[in-house]
């Protein structure tokens, strides 16, 4: 017998929030002796992806990656510490932010070494679109994040229909062609 799912209206931030610590090896980095930003981003996109899940429960898909503001580089006696939650949602969709924090496991120096916003739907098993618990912020960061999501949202709309325009635009010729 399938299990209905129960429809809830709201979730905190701190029931998506996740937590991830990672040792920064020599093969993680790059030719500056830094973690590599295509790794970070994977670290993201994984972190994120299981907040939005916490959120709805529901199966997500990443409908967009704002940006990865690199702030700090991560070096190899660092730890990579990412904090994930939702911020905001839509009618199906959640944006999620994650924190990147290097630490020195020598030093114990922490810096916020870099930021990011992605933004998940929620699928049913059609891979349909299905509506997401409102998320209410407590913390002043959570409060923050929340407060100023409309005009990243705004931001991320323009962007996508620019993104349209020029994929009209761009060939899918071969090179050789």
């Amino acid at each position: 017998m399938e299990k209905e799912r129960q429809i809830v209206e709201s979730k905190t931030c701190k029931e998506s929030r996740c937590v991830k610590t990672s040792h920064v090896f020599p093969n993680d980095t790059n030719n500056h002796d830094t973690l590599f930003g295509g790794k970070l981003m994977s670290y993201i996109d994984d972190i994120a992806s299981i907040s939005a899940m916490r959120h709805c429960r529901q199966q997500v898909v990443t409908a967009s990656m704002d940006s990865v503001d690199f702030l700090h580089p991560i070096k190899p006696t660092d730890s990579v510490c990412l904090e994930s939650f939702v911020t905001y949602t839509g009618k199906s969709s959640m944006e999620v932010f994650v924190k990147v924090i290097a630490e020195n496991l020598i030093t114990a120096e922490r810096q916020i070494a870099a930021t990011s916003f992605l933004t998940f739907v929620a699928l049913d098993e059609n891979k349909k679109t299905i509506p997401v618990p409102k998320v209410v912020p407590e913390t002043e960061e959570e409060k923050k994040l929340h407060e100023t999501a409309p005009q990243r949202a705004e931001i991320r709309k323009q962007r996508r229909e620019e993104s349209r325009l020029l994929a009209d635009f761009l060939t899918i010729r071969k090179p050789w062609e």
